[in-house]
């Protein structure tokens, strides 16, 4: 899950997604102040965080869009993850990003010529590092992610837009923080010659109200948006022509009744030079209604979210192919990690893992079921960013690890559980609540911690990612660095509900 220096944060075991050593997860929107031209700030910048083995390269990739703002993302060049800037900012010599969902800030200063910036990331509850960046005057990413040539475009208005828009798998709508969720992706393809840039993408609801439920625009279109093999793309939002991108939509409603039972996709664009703006409009999608009712596969108090649900986190981007088909089976995951009083997931020797109060605590079955695939007998790592007791490979990256088939095409997903602690064998019959395993730090994981999901496929990777509720839990702060004198009186109860991301909960609250 994590982008950190210091240690305590989970990365996300995705085989590529797998953070970078200054965060902990992906953030969402971005949204900026305006310059005085768009060569002081927009490009591509170039730096380093750390020094000697632990050295990352990182590369901020910065463009400007309508209304005088700034979109950007962070690669980390070393680990291969690509994360969303939030609030990017300048203000004459003064440049500031943040990457709220970690409790990220970065201040920094610009030289006169516009070419360097000095500066010091902080995060919470890791002590400020220098982070300085040069601009650079390669392309940061794939050799395929230059700014492409713009092409003349058609003379007159064309017949058809040529974008092939298609949803992967319809949602279903789900309630968290006391409101009702709506989360999918468009996987857009440009079967034109023409460049296609998009401007607006709209989910409305598909009767004959076409009522919005969410719009993006600007800089929130261009963080919504993902260019798999162009991780580089300066701009996200143009498509040349035979590219493809990938837009991931979450729209919020306040009640169930607003859920609607259908939903339509409404996208405007425009193709190459010509000066009218299109509009596509997809036919309606179903959506259902009420997650998959699950137990708590733990119990216990200050459990964190880590890159639980949002738009933004490192599990809702973690599009892989899988034996030839892109799915998203994290797209609902959570990395279970255990908070102590201090706001620090160990004590004393970060290097050991039984110094972590998640360490050993029973995984626990979340509905009656069968046993359809148990791995056991990887060894533990020891807690580190980069440190592995194995090559991670498909058989590998989810550790030690269980699936049930809880019913109804539905399956549990237990990772980096401890070795030989699996009390399961292959096809054996689970009761709700029994104990499976104890939680460890195997296969892909940088600290102690359980990495679960709802799919609908037996497979670790190869599936989609579901849904789910559970009957009861109290939220009782947010964020890296909690502690339960700084949340004393804010606890809330939620039932039939799913975490969101860093939310700081009890499993187990009494109804």
């Amino acid at each position: 899950m994590g982008l950190r220096m210091a240690s305590g944060r989970v990365r996300a075991w995705a085989a590529f997604l797998v953070g970078i050593a200054i965060l902990t997860v992906l953030p969402c929107c971005a949204t900026g102040q305006a310059v005085t031209t768009e060569s002081d700030f927009s490009g591509t910048w170039k730096g380093e965080l750390g020094a000697g083995a632990a050295k990352l390269r990182i590369v901020l990739t910065i463009t400007k869009v309508a209304g005088g703002g700034f979109s950007g993302q962070l690669l980390s060049v070393d680990q291969g993850a690509t994360l969303p800037m939030e609030n990017i900012s300048l203000k004459g010599d003064a440049v500031r990003f943040e990457v709220k969902a970690v409790g990220g800030l970065y201040e920094g200063k610009l030289n006169t010529a516009r070419t360097e910036v000095e500066g010091t990331w902080v995060q919470a509850g890791v002590p400020g590092q220098p982070l300085s960046f040069v601009r650079s005057t390669e392309e940061s990413g794939a050799k395929n992610s230059a700014p492409q040539q713009a092409t003349e475009g058609p003379k007159t208005k064309p017949i058809s837009t040529f974008v092939d828009v298609v949803v992967p798998i319809a949602p279903t709508a789900f309630k968290a923080d006391g409101k009702w969720h709506i989360v999918y992706e468009l996987h857009l393809n440009n079967m034109d010659r023409w460049d296609y840039r998009l401007t607006k993408v709209e989910a409305i609801s598909g009767d004959s109200a076409g009522r919005s439920l969410v719009t993006y625009t600007g800089a929130e279109l261009e963080a919504a948006i993902s260019r798999p093999g162009q991780p580089g793309a300066s701009e996200k939002s143009k498509l040349g022509g035979g590219t493809m991108a990938v837009v991931y939509m979450w729209a919020t409603v306040d009640a169930v009744d607003a859920v609607p039972a259908t939903i339509r996709q409404r996208l405007s664009l425009k193709i190459g030079t010509y000066p009218e703006e299109m509009t596509v409009e997809t036919a309606p999608i179903p959506v259902g209604r009420g997650a998959i009712e699950i137990s708590s596969p733990l119990r216990g108090d200050h459990w964190l979210a880590g890159n639980g649900p949002s738009n933004s986190s490192a599990h809702r981007r973690a599009l892989l192919p899988i034996d030839g088909h892109a799915v998203i089976a994290q797209r609902f995951a959570v990395d279970w990690v255990r908070m102590r009083d201090d706001g620090k997931t160990f004590h004393d020797d970060e290097k050991d893992n039984k110094n972590y109060l998640a360490y050993g605590t029973e995984a626990l079955a979340v509905a009656d079921g069968v046993v359809t695939e148990v791995k056991d007998g990887i060894p533990e790592n020891v807690p580190g960013i980069d440190s592995r007791a194995v090559p991670i490979t498909l058989e590998t990256v989810g550790g030690n690890h269980v699936i049930l088939d809880i019913g109804g095409g539905h399956f549990a997903f237990y990772a980096h559980l401890q070795p030989g602690t699996l009390r399961v064998k292959l096809g054996e019959k689970v009761r709700r609540g029994q104990v499976l395993g104890l939680v460890g730090n195997s296969g892909n994981s940088t600290e102690p911690h359980l990495h679960f999901h709802i799919e609908n496929a037996n497979s670790p990777l190869g599936a989609e990612g579901l849904p789910y509720s559970l009957p009861s839990f109290e939220v009782v702060g947010h964020g890296w660095g909690w502690t339960p004198t700084a949340a004393k009186g804010t606890a809330e109860v939620h039932k039939n509900e799913l975490p969101l991301e860093n939310e700081v909960v009890n499993l187990g609250a009494t109804p």
